[in-house]
């Protein structure tokens, strides 16, 4: 069966080489892969890398491409890998991830059972695991900090909402058409509604598995809330009902403390007692949680903070999304 593997990155050199060895590590057939490699107008050595990829490895894999996005957003990029595959199935991660070398071989398995659609879970980790990186990343995994998407959380066999890094049968996406371009962030989210909307269905196997580094600065996952919020407010202009309940928890939040601090001016301060005080115990649920699974050290002090300010950020965001949404053309 012959695998379209496609990577689409902007500004990854120093991530895409564990992705590629990762790839090059498979032990499913490399004549049976198909590389397709997309650069998204990168203006580090992104793309430099990819063409060294192609270069090493052309006589090993059915064949390797390395194509451009000048669009640059990953809807886009996914587009232009699209048109170009030529595989059965088509599977693809980011460039921030690593996998096991039975990866690929794995996810065919499944397909030849008959599954139109196949992941696993998806578990962060941290690229230099440092003391800090492993505070932001308890605070990414903890329940309060990613949600409850079920790739995140279990080691089940079942049927699923979504997945990451799934692969596909070519004809699913031949059947329910390309990404769609107006969504920077949120495109898995509209196509998985899509699909889900004329029958596939998403198996999340126990048996496979890949590895997302993390954010490694506050900074960053700050900034990578606020962008997931903001396109999720977005979206809803596009695809309203392409997300459930808990995606907007963070906007309910940022709204009752909106709510709470005008109670408070006009001398009802009960609202925002009662609301930090329930995050408050959130939050010491989250602390017990870490002591009880032994991962806890004195620097997990400063997650209720950490995610404090991502709740914050991912909630404007949304705020943010869902008036630029409002602004945009039909």
């Amino acid at each position: 069966m012959l695998v379209t593997f496609i990577i689409v990155a902007y500004n990854a050199e120093k991530v895409i080489e564990s992705c590629l060895t990762s790839l090059k590590n498979q032990n499913y057939p490399h004549e049976e892969i198909e590389v397709i490699l997309v650069d998204s107008s990168s203006t580090d050595n992104t793309k430099q890398l990819m063409m060294q990829f192609q270069e090493k490895a052309k006589e090993e894999y059915n064949r390797v491409l390395v194509l451009d996005n000048p669009k640059r957003t990953l809807p886009c990029g996914w587009n232009v890998a699209l048109k170009e595959a030529k595989g059965e199935v088509v599977v693809r991660v980011d460039a921030h991830t690593i996998y096991p070398e039975d990866f690929i071989q794995k996810n065919v398995k499944e397909i030849e059972k008959g599954e139109d659609i196949v992941g696993g879970q998806c578990i962060s980790i941290t690229k230099n695991d440092t003391k800090w990186e492993k505070v932001l990343l308890s605070a990414e995994e903890s329940i309060f900090g990613c949600g409850i998407a079920d790739f995140r959380r279990k080691k089940e066999r079942k049927y699923v909402s979504t997945l990451a890094f799934a692969m596909y049968r070519k004809k699913v996406f031949d059947e329910v058409g390309p990404y769609n371009e107006n969504l920077a962030r949120t495109e898995d989210n509209e196509m998985h509604y899509r699909m889900k909307k004329v029958g596939y269905r998403f198996l999340l196997s126990p048996d496979i598995v890949t590895y997302r580094y993390a954010r490694n600065t506050l900074k960053d996952m700050i900034k990578q809330k606020y962008n997931n919020g903001k396109w999720i407010g977005i979206t809803i202009r596009y695809c309203p009902r392409c997300f459930s309940i808990y995606h907007f928890v963070p906007l309910f939040f940022i709204l009752a403390i909106l709510g709470s601090i005008v109670f408070t001016i006009f001398n009802i301060p009960y609202f925002l007692i009662a609301l930090l005080g329930a995050y408050g115990i959130f939050n010491l649920c989250n602390i017990v949680i870490l002591v009880y699974n032994k991962q806890f050290t004195i620097s997990h002090l400063f997650i209720p903070i950490v995610l404090f300010l991502l709740h914050v950020s991912y909630g404007i965001g949304t705020l943010v999304g869902i008036f630029k949404g409002m602004l945009r053309k039909s």
